[in-house]
Order: C-alpha cells, then sequence, then structure tokens
C-alpha cells in the first residue's frame, strides 16, 4: 500500500460451496467454541487460525452460514470498536512509546504516519458504513484513554 511496488502475491481458497463432511464440529459447537474464546480475550482473526488449525474447521461460514465477527456479533461479545481498528490503534500506541524513548528512530516515525494514515482511512470507511458515530475522531490521545 505504501511501496511502489506492484502485483498481487497471494494464494487462493479452493472453490467450495458447502461444509466438508469430514469436519467434527457442529455449526453450534462451533459458535460455541468462538464465544468461549471472545471471552478469553482472543481476537476474531486468532479464532478462525486456532479453528481451523486445533479443531479442524476450514471456513467457519460454510460451517455455521455467518462469519466469526457475525457469531461474536450476535452473542453480544462485540467491543465498542471494529477489532481491526483497535488493533492499529494498540500498533501505534506502542510505537508512539518507542518513538519518545528513541526520538531519532526516522524509520519508524513513518511507520507511525503509515499506521495512522491507515487508521484514518478506517474511520471515513466505518463512519460511511455506519459503525462508527460521525463525531468520532482519531487521535494519539484519545486513543490511549480509550484503549488502555
Amino acid at each position: 500500500m505504501h511501496t511502489r511496488r506492484k502485483g498481487k502475491a497471494c494464494s487462493k481458497r479452493p472453490m467450495i460451496s458447502e461444509n466438508p463432511a469430514w469436519v467434527p464440529l457442529t455449526a453450534t459447537e462451533i459458535e460455541e467454541k468462538i464465544a468461549e474464546m471472545t471471552r478469553e480475550g482472543k481476537s476474531p482473526a486468532y479464532i478462525g487460525l486456532v479453528l481451523r488449525d486445533q479443531f479442524a474447521v476450514p471456513n467457519v461460514k460454510l460451517a455455521t452460514g455467518k462469519s466469526v465477527t457475525e457469531i461474536i456479533a450476535d452473542k453480544g461479545l462485540a467491543g465498542a470498536l471494529p477489532d481491526d481498528l483497535a488493533r492499529l490503534m494498540v500498533r501505534a500506541i506502542n510505537l508512539n512509546v518507542h518513538i519518545k524513548a528513541n526520538p531519532k528512530d526516522i524509520s519508524n516515525k513513518r511507520g507511525l504516519a503509515m499506521i495512522e494514515a491507515k487508521i484514518r482511512r478506517l474511520e471515513r470507511y466505518y463512519k460511511d458504513n455506519g459503525r462508527l458515530p460521525a463525531t468520532w475522531k482519531y487521535s494519539l490521545a484519545n486513543a490511549e484513554l480509550m484503549l488502555k
């Protein structure tokens, strides 16, 4: 995003339209596991990895009909901020602490500027989609108060 490189390199999922027969967990068991891990403070991305690697669930959406974040929202366990925005804000806070301790670290100053640019883009996106109020504004000081 912030470099001059071109192209895209990524792996593609195989095109399957239904849950494989070899998945050992039912939809309700998967939802219970997701709720349990959310209560422990795990992120939706981590929950998906654990379900894939430890419980042999290749795709939560095929198994349950809903994504991990939709299941978390249905159970009433979702946070005030969207997960990706909150994680970026934590990264910005940690990087700001590093920069205060190391004021000559110019490459990480640029990294902080790039993270804050991502936060502002996500802020605009979530305001347009109604996930954040129109008056919500990102600042590093407010992020520290909201998340710590």
